[in-house]
């Protein structure tokens, strides 16, 4: 375990380089991901005796700016229902699926590997999926310091190796299944390595030496490219892996089929208000489109088969 945690004190107090943010509306609720009380408060509250929609989320990218994002979004949820929403984030993306599971939240944004991992109690279905580009796609990137002597993906052998979070599908599963059919496992093949939690460290820990290589969402990549090319500079893509779909927006089965298309259609057209695409464009989506839950069959084989 020593090895796995080595740089992950460091990791925690980086001085990240900042994302551009979203203006954050006071009259959203925001829960803590750093509190380990009851997810469902007492005191959230509520708009003629019914319970306001709760909907997880991870810190994808750097978690203030996830969350002002979102609260956009969620506010856009509230309007349009004319119910409440509060928001949960959570640092991982197991904890994300435990909410689902433990039916602590009734919707949630998913990253694909969490999506791919889901097995709770309570079943989801996908109310949409996001699209960036006309693209429903992103492909795993495996990135390395520029000025590293790493050029391939065997160079890797005996290195430090930095994973965002152990159910990203870029930042992990897909890795984990190279490593599987080389006969082999991160264990083995790398000297150490660690977990960042989100994107965005990742990058730093390799610009900076952390970390030897890492495996990132390309979509993450170029973003943190426009909006700090000081720190994007220093890296280099050593791979480029097959495309995978975007993380959906999930629900909740046994919430009541007229709720649940009520909310698939706000996804749809929330790109209209020009104030929540906005937000959307910081977090990379142009527009929400219908759920194609066949692209991520794949992916679910490859869950399957690290995991065993």
């Amino acid at each position: 375990m020593a090895h796995r945690q080595f740089s992950l004190v460091v990791i925690s107090f980086m001085c990240l380089f900042i994302l551009s943010g979203c203006g954050r509306p006071p009259s959203e609720e925001y829960i803590d991901f750093n509190k380990t009380q009851s997810m469902v408060q007492d005191d959230i509250p509520v708009d003629n005796g019914q319970r306001p929609l709760v909907i997880a989320l991870a810190a994808v990218i750097s978690p203030k700016d996830t969350i002002d994002c979102y609260r956009i979004l969620a506010q856009r949820i509230s309007a349009v229902t004319g119910h409440p929403t509060v928001l949960i984030q959570r640092k991982t993306y197991v904890e994300v699926n435990k909410l689902l599971s433990n039916g602590e939240a009734d919707m949630a944004f998913l990253s694909t590997g969490s999506y791919v991992s889901y097995k709770g109690l309570y079943d989801i279905e996908i109310l949409a999926m996001a699209a960036l580009d006309d693209e429903i796609v992103y492909r795993p990137y495996i990135i390395v310091n520029k000025d590293s002597n790493i050029y391939s993906f065997e160079d890797l052998a005996g290195k430090t190796f930095a994973f965002t979070d152990p159910l990203s599908f870029s930042g992990h599963l897909i890795i984990e299944d190279i490593l599987r059919s080389q006969g082999t496992n991160s264990e083995r093949y790398f000297k150490r390595y660690f977990y960042t939690y989100n994107h965005d460290k990742s990058i730093w820990a390799v610009a900076h030496h952390v970390a030897d290589a890492a495996s990132i969402d390309s979509q993450i990549y170029d973003y943190a490219k426009s909006k700090n090319p000081e720190i994007t500079n220093n890296i280099r893509i050593i791979s480029v892996l097959d495309p995978a779909p975007t993380g959906p927006v999930v629900v909740r089965k046994d919430l009541p089929y007229e709720q649940i298309e009520q909310l698939r259609q706000i996804f749809l057209e929330m790109n209209q208000d020009p104030d929540t695409a906005q937000a959307m464009k910081k977090l990379m989506i142009d527009r929400f489109i219908p759920p194609q839950p066949e692209r991520y069959i794949p992916l679910k084989k490859i869950y399957d088969r690290t995991t065993i």
